[in-house]
């Protein structure tokens, strides 16, 4: 088979050396497609050119209408477009149902906090013993996504995120059937390993999009996956008031409902695993053995790497500071509106329920804005970015937590649902800048350092301090903290690659001057 010659006067003609060759043994077949420009690419999908995962190359698939193909995707068939109405593509394949599965995960993370009410007077809970187990849930989490990015630069996300959704429903059943404090505690902190499925969301999003829009794609999935949180603070008293009504005492319905989130996760494993690959071309274990695998044979390295660089726990500080609170104030929304304004449980679950709610856009509009930012200010806009949308979420928090009338604390708590999550989001559109080639073990570290952020904030609510003071003392450190962030800086080598990253193309440009550098024989 012979690649036809170039007929379009584009940016990402082969040079005419390459016209009519037969490629090397190297260069398969499945990526002539991606080598030359629109006339090669729609040449090869004519000739059923397939991509190692059996699935119909790219070049074009991703794009709509007449716009050309080669601007929608990079060489590695990573998309440049995000199109929320397709599914017929790898990358948006794994959009969906990354975040679909996270919503699963958070959902099930969070499905005691609102029941809390009804969990501390069926197990007789001591104040301290309720603090404990919010510290639990979060704590297990920090060592399991440090792991789990590891494992992800290691074995894929595909494998990773089946393995710790399956693993993650055992103690999400189980912890129906506790009967002490300190079993409950236990079988929080075992369902803690399921907020680790931030990190795969992450890691996916990296294989699959381009530098143009990773930014957005990890806000969006990550955003609408925390949208969980929110369902659960609603769902979860409803479900108990529907098992009530069915004839369950409030002590035996509690348990029942948990049967729902432990199927919510069993059911995103099988999904994930059948419909998602690891990248555009196919799986991991595939790719390796067809000889064209990146990974590295020290798995590690990456770890060591991220961890060396200071930039990496700066980052992992201002997670603390924005999620690590989001996560404290899912655990204390529904029992501070309880305990101060006397609200029902339904009401004070709906009302915790806003800062998981605006998940469904304030985190993505966070990546979304460190994505502009970067094609106007580079690298360090996305860095600016963050500082600012920092700093205010602190101020809203103490203004909350200085409310004394319901709805003026409903207005803060607004503002602070939209602010923690835009830095949420904003964070992740720097982290994968730091080590590009490895993205599990920095964002497993940085969100590793959400849940730290959660775990100190969770000492505070241990004692008989009240809850507002908590969270003005909370607020005011985020607002003081957030400055230090100023200190991620990139050197003027990694702008440019930036800069030019985002142009379309690059990517594909930049591959065939070095193929073409390197000469092409005849087989």
């Amino acid at each position: 088979m012979v690649q036809p010659p170039c007929q379009h006067s584009c940016d990402f003609a082969v040079p005419p050396a390459r016209h009519g060759a037969v490629p090397r043994l190297s260069l398969t077949q499945q990526d002539w497609p991606r080598n030359c420009c629109l006339a090669s690419t729609r040449a090869g999908r004519a000739a059923g050119t397939r991509t190692l995962s059996g699935e119909p190359t790219l070049g074009a698939s991703i794009a709509t209408g007449s716009k050309p193909e080669v601007d929608l995707v990079t060489e590695q068939g990573k998309a440049q477009r995000i199109e929320l109405f397709r599914i017929d593509t790898a990358p948006m394949r794994a959009f969906h149902l990354t975040w679909v599965a996270f919503c699963a995960a958070f959902f099930s993370w969070f499905a005691v906090a609102p029941l809390m009410p009804v969990i501390r007077e069926d197990l007789q809970l001591s104040p301290v013993d309720v603090s404990d187990s919010m510290l639990a849930s979060v704590a297990a989490t920090i060592v399991a996504r440090i792991v789990v990015g590891a494992l992800c630069d290691r074995f894929g996300p595909r494998r990773v995120f089946t393995w710790l959704l399956v693993a993650s429903a055992a103690p999400v059943a189980g912890i129906a059937f506790v009967q002490s404090p300190g079993a409950f505690i236990l079988a929080r902190f075992a369902i803690g390993i399921v907020g680790a499925s931030f990190v795969v969301t992450q890691f996916h999003m990296t294989q699959m999009f381009a530098p143009a829009v990773l930014g957005t794609a990890n806000a969006v999935t990550a955003g609408w996956g925390n949208l969980g949180g929110g369902l659960a603070q609603v769902a979860m008293p409803a479900l108990l008031a529907l098992a009530v009504a069915a004839g369950f005492s409030a002590q035996q319905a509690w348990r029942v409902t948990m049967a729902v989130p432990a199927g919510l996760l069993l059911l995103c494993a099988a999904a994930y695993w059948r419909w998602t690959t690891d990248t555009p071309s196919g799986n991991w274990v595939p790719r390796k053995r067809e000889g064209v695998g990146n990974r590295s044979a020290r798995p590690w390295a990456g770890l060591v790497a991220a961890a060396a660089d200071l930039r990496t726990w700066v980052l992992a500080l201002a997670y603390g500071l924005c999620f690590g609170v989001e996560l404290t104030i899912h655990n204390v929304a529904a029992l501070y509106f309880v305990d101060r304004f006397g609200l029902g449980l339904q009401q004070a679950g709906f009302l915790a329920g806003i800062v998981g709610l605006a998940n469904v856009f304030a985190r993505a509009a966070g990546g979304a804005a460190s994505d502009s930012l970067a094609r106007w200010l580079g690298l360090h806009g996305r860095v600016y970015l963050l500082f600012a949308v920092l700093a205010v979420e602190g101020a809203a928090l103490a203004a909350f937590a200085q409310s004394s009338n319901l709805g003026l604390a409903v207005v803060a708590l607004v503002i602070f649902a939209l602010f923690v999550n835009f830095s949420t989001g904003a964070t992740y559109g720097v982290v994968p800048f730091l080590h590009p080639t490895a993205v599990g073990a920095v964002s497993g570290l940085v969100a590793a350092g959400g849940n730290l952020g959660a775990v100190v904030a969770a000492w505070l609510f241990r004692g008989a301090t009240p809850l507002a003071d908590n969270l003005l003392l909370l607020g005011s450190v985020v607002v003081l903290l957030s400055p230090l962030v100023l200190l991620v800086r990139f050197s003027p080598a990694d702008q440019l690659s930036h800069s030019r990253a985002l142009q379309p193309g690059f990517f594909r440009t930049r591959s065939l001057t070095s193929e073409a550098a390197q000469g092409h024989a005849s087989v």
